[in-house]
């Protein structure tokens, strides 16, 4: 068997046909070759299988099958995850840079020992890639399970996990299952390391952007879970005055 690399890139497409060749050609472009990249299809009925063949390296691995959603999808993906680390890199969304895993490895060998979770930001882009804004939540330079009772502090695409301590995704949750997982895994996670660094571009149009109203329903039920009802009501409230500012600056 080939010897284990130290990340499993996970990209999840289903007809992706008009977004998935810039999530190829960034990851195909880093410095450090250290990974398998792993695109787990849906079964697609358009273009995509066809793409990603006239794409694909030596380290990538494509599988295509029906699936039950998304979060089912990356369930998957982390069963056939070989890698010390697992990463979901989704079509659309791109590497921030081709330096980006030489910085996340950099990172992870750092320290006497490999942290449980490796961070950093998030730039939104559009369907071309140009730049719009960083993410409205910035990652925080320290991190732990509290950090996600204020919110999804670190987008998923930029949170790297070790597979050992990755659990799958819960399926019930249909939008928020990412946000949800996210603290499990730092419950699981003895230390977590900042890279102080942008690494992905995130393609301000994906499954959560389009259903923001239910995936905001079920944030604040897992929150509730997680963190108490209480506390979680008076955050959201003190959210409010914000939220109305906000709106005004709009008109």
């Amino acid at each position: 068997m080939p010897q284990k690399p130290l990340f499993s890139i996970i990209t999840i497409t289903y007809n992706a046909a008009t977004c998935v060749e810039p999530t190829m050609r960034s990851v195909a472009a880093q410095t450090c070759t250290d990974y398998e990249h792993l695109i787990i299809d849906g079964a697609s009925k358009d273009a995509t299988l066809e793409i990603v063949d006239s794409l694909k390296t030596e380290r990538t691995k494509v599988y295509s099958s029906p699936d039950r959603g998304i979060y089912d999808a990356m369930n998957k993906g982390l069963g056939y995850a070989r890698g010390t680390y697992v990463v979901f890199l989704n079509a659309g969304d791109r590497f921030h840079s081709a330096d980006t895993l030489e910085t996340v490895e950099r990172t992870a060998k750092s320290g006497q020992v490999m942290p449980g979770v490796i961070y950093g930001q998030t730039d939104l882009v559009d369907a071309e890639g140009k730049y719009i804004a960083p993410r409205h939540l910035t990652a925080p330079e320290q991190l732990d399970v509290r950090s996600f009772a204020r919110g999804m502090l670190v987008c998923h695409q930029s949170f790297y996990v070790l597979r050992d301590i990755a659990p799958q995704y819960d399926t019930r949750w249909r939008y928020s299952a990412d946000y949800e997982w996210c603290i499990r895994c730092l419950k699981q996670s003895q230390n977590n390391a900042y890279t102080g660094a942008t690494l992905t571009d995130y393609l301000l149009e994906g499954e959560t952007t389009r259903h923001r109203g239910e995936s905001l329903k079920e944030r604040f039920k897992i929150m509730s879970h997680y963190y108490g009802f209480i506390p979680t009501l008076l955050r959201h409230l003190a959210f409010v005055p914000r939220f109305i500012a906000a709106r005004l600056r709009e008109r």
